[in-house]
């Protein structure tokens, strides 16, 4: 899995073959094919194991929780070649036919997870439907991602920069006015120079 992860980082979806996976994880094509039928059953494991590595947090705390998880995500992107791998592969899948949202989904329950703490702690402007706000962050990090990646490489080195320039915006449309000011501060503190 992490040799397919590496080739995919590498070469992309399109450009990755059977070969090419099982020379970097140096195994054979019967040990390959027991596990996996095809690329695009190994590409689906990748998309579905990107969270395998990462820390998340184990309970909902709240838009302070949140804010850092997307900084944390948006450094994980840059070093961890899993996790970086099944985004990615996640983006491409449409160009080879697949179609699994089931990694979308599970970071949109993640973050509305934070977002109804963040309902319950009062941080919340009242008209916040926190299913649309999760599914709002999921599509613009995946933009910011993607973008991060065409413009400085798969590196992404400005992409916490461009997931501080999300919240800067994101937050006065969701936070209450008297929190906002501290939110902004555990922006400024988890993120891009943290």
């Amino acid at each position: 899995m992490r040799a397919a992860a590496q080739v995919f980082d590498e070469y992309g979806l399109a450009g990755s073959s059977i070969s090419k996976i099982m020379t970097r994880a140096g195994t054979t094509q019967g040990a390959m094919y027991f596990h996996f039928k095809s690329k695009e059953n190994l590409a689906r494991a990748v998309i579905n194991e990107q969270a395998a590595d990462l820390s998340l947090p184990e309970r909902p705390e709240g838009l302070a929780q949140l804010i850092g998880l997307t900084f944390f995500l948006a450094r994980e992107m840059q070093s961890n070649v899993l996790f970086r791998a099944g985004v990615t592969l996640a983006v491409e899948q449409g160009q080879v036919g697949l179609r699994d949202f089931s990694p979308y989904d599970m970071w949109a329950d993640l973050f509305r997870g934070e977002l109804e703490a963040a309902r319950s702690k009062g941080e919340l402007q009242d008209d916040v439907d926190v299913a649309e706000v999760a599914q709002l962050l999921v599509a613009a990090y995946t933009g910011s991602q993607v973008m991060s990646n065409l413009l400085t490489g798969p590196d992404r080195a400005d992409l916490p920069e461009r997931i501080g320039r999300m919240w800067r915006y994101v937050l006065p449309g969701i936070a209450q006015p008297d929190r906002l000011a501290e939110l902004r501060e555990v922006a400024e503190r988890t993120g891009p120079a943290a």
